[in-house]
C-alpha cells in the first residue's frame, strides 16, 4: 500500500535514526492519525535494527514478557527471562552501546499505566546512557493530554526529548491523494466529510460516488465509520458528562459561549468551559476570535475543527432513529444532501482556502509574506 504525505516528519525521523548518539523522540496525536504507520515506514528506509512493540493494557509482567520475546527475536539470542521493564531496558540501552538501534514503545500510555514510576525509569536509564548509547528511542501514544504531560517541567522526562512531533491531520492538499480519481470538486465533497486521517481516507473507493462512500462508511446502519467519532469521544471523555450536547450545539452553527450554554443545556457555565477545554486539548474543537478584534472576549467562537465528527453531529446522531429504519438513499436526499451542498461544504470550503493561502505562504510565494489568517 502506497505511504501518502508526511515528508517532514519522515526526514526528521531518518535523522534521529541514523544519528551516531543516543536520541529520543516523542510522538503524539489523536487515534487514527497515522503515528504507528509514519514510524513504520522511517524504520522500513532505515539500515538500523530495530525493536518495535506495541504496549497493552495488561499487567507489567505481561508487557516485559511480550518485549522479551521481541528483542531476542529481533537480536537472535535465547529466550530472555527478565521479569521488571527496568531490567529489561536497560539490557536494551547496553546492547546499543555496541551496535546502533531503533527501540519504539508505542502506546506508551499503557505502559506506563501499569508501571509504577515508569517516566522516572526511562528517565534514569536514558541519563545514565546518554553517553555512550547509540539507541534511537522513540515512545508513541494516542491519549495525547498524557503525551503532552511528558513535556511539563514537573515530569521526570522534561528536557529530555530530542524531537518531539505533534502529528496533526492531513490538510486538504496530501489527503487528496488518496482519492485521486475524482474531479477536484468531489475530492472537497470526500475531504469534507472525512478531513485528514489517513485511516479514514483509506477507506474511500474513488470508483464509486461522493454519496455512495458517505453512505457506506458513515450514513447507514451498521457502516464502518457509524460509531467511530463516539467510540473516539468515549476513550478520552468517558468521565466528563455533557459532550454530545456541546457537540450537537457546535454541529448545528452555534459557536457563541452563551449559545452553547443554552442549547446544550448543560448544568453550569463551568462545567461548559471545563468540557470546551478538553475538546480544545483533544484538538477537535478550536477557539478563535476576529482578527481585527482578537481581545474582545463576547466576540469569541467555538468550532469543530474535526470533520468527521461535525458531520457524524451534524447528520448522524441528531437523526440517528430515522436512519435506523428508512432506505439509505432516502435518508440521505431527505436529511443530508440539501444542508451538505448548500451549507456545509461551502463553510468547509473555507478551511482548504485557508490551507491553501498557508502552504503558498510557507513556500514563499505571496509576497508581502501573510502575517495571519482568519475571520474579519
Amino acid at each position: 500500500m502506497k505511504f501518502i504525505g508526511r515528508k517532514e516528519e519522515l526526514k526528521k525521523l531518518d535523522k534521529m535514526m541514523h544519528a551516531d548518539e543516543m536520541t529520543f523522540t516523542l510522538i503524539y496525536g489523536r487515534r487514527r492519525v497515522g503515528k504507528s504507520e509514519l514510524v513504520s515506514q522511517a524504520m522500513a528506509k532505515s539500515n538500523v535494527r530495530n525493536l518495535y512493540y506495541e504496549c497493552r493494557q495488561v499487567a507489567q509482567e505481561n508487557n516485559v514478557s511480550g518485549l522479551n520475546e521481541i528483542v531476542s527475536e529481533t537480536m537472535g539470542l535465547p529466550k530472555l527471562g527478565f521479569s521488571d521493564i527496568e531490567s529489561l531496558l536497560h539490557y536494551i540501552f547496553e546492547l546499543s552501546t555496541k551496535e546502533k538501534m531503533v527501540l519504539v514503545l508505542d502506546e506508551y500510555p499503557y505502559l506506563r499505566e501499569s508501571v509504577r514510576g515508569m517516566d522516572s525509569i526511562l528517565q534514569a536509564a536514558i541519563d545514565q546512557y546518554r553517553k555512550n548509547s547509540k539507541l534511537t528511542l522513540i515512545i508513541l501514544g494516542s491519549y495525547v493530554e498524557v503525551m503532552r504531560s511528558l513535556l511539563e517541567h514537573e515530569n521526570p522526562l522534561y528536557g529530555r526529548a530530542d524531537l518531539t512531533i505533534n502529528l496533526k491531520q492531513m490538510d486538504y492538499y496530501e489527503s487528496s491523494f488518496f482519492y485521486p480519481n475524482f474531479s477536484e470538486e468531489d475530492k472537497i465533497r470526500i475531504y469534507s466529510v472525512f478531513g485528514g486521517i489517513p485511516y479514514y481516507n483509506r477507506l474511500i473507493d474513488d470508483s464509486k460516488s461522493v454519496q455512495e462512500n458517505i453512505t457506506e462508511l458513515i450514513a447507514s446502519p451498521g457502516a464502518r465509520l457509524e460509531n467511530e467519532v463516539s467510540m473516539y469521544l468515549n476513550a478520552e471523555l468517558s468521565k466528563i458528562v455533557n459532550v454530545n450536547e456541546v457537540f450537537e450545539a457546535l454541529s448545528r452553527g452555534f459557536s457563541k459561549y452563551s449559545d452553547i450554554l443554552s442549547q446544550s443545556h448543560v448544568s453550569s457555565g463551568p462545567t461548559l468551559v471545563d468540557v470546551l477545554d478538553k475538546l480544545i486539548s483533544m484538538e477537535v474543537v478550536v477557539k478563535t476570535a476576529p482578527i481585527n478584534d482578537s481581545t474582545n472576549k463576547k466576540k469569541v467562537g467555538y468550532y469543530i475543527c474535526d470533520n468527521l465528527s461535525l458531520f457524524y453531529y451534524r447528520y448522524i446522531f441528531r437523526y440517528s432513529s430515522q436512519m435506523n429504519i428508512m432506505d439509505s438513499e432516502v435518508f440521505y436526499k431527505k436529511y443530508i444532501e440539501k444542508d451538505f451542498e448548500e451549507y456545509y461544504v461551502p463553510h468547509m470550503f473555507e478551511s482548504v482556502c485557508r490551507q491553501y493561502l498557508i502552504r503558498k505562504n510557507k513556500a514563499g510565494e505571496i509576497e508581502p509574506v501573510i502575517e495571519t489568517i482568519g475571520k474579519y
